[in-house]
This record gives structure tokens, sequence and C-alpha cells, in this order.
């Protein structure tokens, strides 16, 4: 896997993700340059889009809710989000199935 959107190591999965707010429906849509862009149903204000992400991302990958953060850019379109446990083989193949 040489995706530039992800990088995986043991344990845990980084996503970089370009973040499209106030969409019909949360959704993936691609690659927007070197980023996994992703369509979410919810405004950018006092945000309601990363609770909205963190929630989508937790259903997409079937991952708790707990092991999802948001490591830089809670107030940017551009974010770096971190998925925490499981094994590097697990979560290669929730990539491949989800996104």
């Amino acid at each position: 896997m040489n995706e530039s959107w992800y990088q995986l190591e043991e344990g845990k999965l980084t996503l970089f993700l370009y973040i499209q707010p106030g969409a019909k429906k949360s959704e993936v849509c691609g690659l927007h340059g070197q980023s996994l862009k992703i369509k979410l149903a919810a405004p950018p204000v006092e945000g309601k889009a990363n609770k909205v992400l963190i929630k989508f991302l937790g259903k997409s990958l079937n991952i708790p809710l707990a092991a999802i953060s948001i490591r830089h850019g809670e107030k940017s379109r551009m974010k770096t989000v971190i998925i925490q446990g499981g094994r590097k083989e697990h979560l290669s193949s929730l990539v491949d199935q989800k996104i």
C-alpha cells in the first residue's frame, strides 16, 4: 500500500483528509491532491463537522469512536486524523474495503 492519504504503523492509522462541510450527505468523494476528500452533512460551526467526521469514520470503518481523534486541523478543511488500536494487517484491510 503506497497511498499518500494514509500511513499505517503498528496499532495506528493516520489519515490525511480534505473535508467539505455542508453537504447533503456524508460520503467519501475520492482524492483531493494527497488527501482523501470527504463530504460531511454538517455545518463547519462549533465543531459540528468534526463530530460528524468522527462518527462517519467510526461507522464506516467499524471502529469505536474513542479510538478516533483529530490530531491537526480542527478548524481547517485539511485534517490529520489518528485511529488507535488494531493490528497493521487489520487496519489495512479496513482501509482497502471501506475507503
